[in-house]
């Protein structure tokens, strides 16, 4: 019996990185998956990847930061596959390292409307799906940047801390409606979320690099699938509101 079998689930950002290998990790475990990203070719291509080993996926474009492109996110995969069972919210883009006192207001707003209020409005969309049937997953992709305050620039590090509060929140309210919500908080991994840094601070890069530094390696997207599957699973039904760290350790040394 594969793990997701029968299951709808959602995965944002799901073009690349670490939501392509979730998205193809829950296909060839069973579910039937919308693949949704900016990047519709991208999307496209994941598609593609997961229908040739007989999954059943669909690629939607989405802008996480407009309301409209969510509900359609959400409208599709009850269209399409019938329901929704699984929402992963793991579309985020970067800062430049900036201090607080070189933040801009349009890239803290364009930041915080990505990484967390696309991730609010993700999850209030669901939730009537999932009370209904009394039943529901939700994963939130946070990082160890959302439990430290040295691993990005300070708006990035207040997305993530508080896509944290809204995901243990969210676990203890819904916790005896059938819902469970957890967060990931990955370390250093291999994605091109570095595409999205513009005009990176010197300063807050200088001061990050001693903390970079006793990182133990570099994670692959398909270790931080692991967890997501695990945390989508029934294997982890008593595991709610809370924050998996997958960092290889690096966040043990502070």
């Amino acid at each position: 019996m594969k793990k997701l079998e029968n299951k709808v689930a959602v995965v944002t950002g799901a073009a690349s990185g670490m939501g392509k290998e979730i998205a193809k990790l829950y296909a060839s475990e069973g579910a039937k998956v919308i693949v949704a990203d900016l990047n519709l070719d991208g999307a496209e291509s994941v598609v593609n990847e997961i229908t040739e080993k007989n999954g059943v996926a669909k690629a939607v474009q989405v802008n996480v930061a407009k309301q409209e492109d969510i509900d359609n996110m959400i409208d599709t995969a009850v269209n399409e596959f019938g329901t929704l069972d699984i929402l992963v919210n793991n579309a985020g883009i970067m800062d430049g390292f900036e201090p607080v006192g070189d933040i801009l207001d349009e890239r803290w707003d364009m930041i915080f409307e990505v990484n967390t209020t696309g991730v609010m409005r993700a999850m209030r969309k669901a939730l009537p799906i999932f009370l209904e049937k009394e039943s529901g997953v939700i994963i939130n992709t946070a990082s160890t940047g959302g439990l430290n305050g040295a691993h990005a620039g300070a708006t990035y590090g207040a997305s993530k801390h508080a896509v944290i509060g809204l995901t243990k929140n969210t676990g203890y309210m819904y916790a005896q409606k059938g819902i469970r919500c957890n967060a990931i908080a990955p370390g250093g991994v291999a994605t091109n979320i570095a595409a999205s840094m513009k005009s990176v601070s010197e300063f807050g890069m200088e001061r990050t690099k001693a903390v970079q530094g006793v990182m133990p390696r570099i994670g692959q997207p398909e270790e931080i699938a692991q967890v997501a599957l695990f945390l989508a699973s029934d294997e982890s039904s008593f595991v709610n509101g809370t924050v998996v760290t997958a960092d290889g350790g690096w966040t043990a040394a502070f």
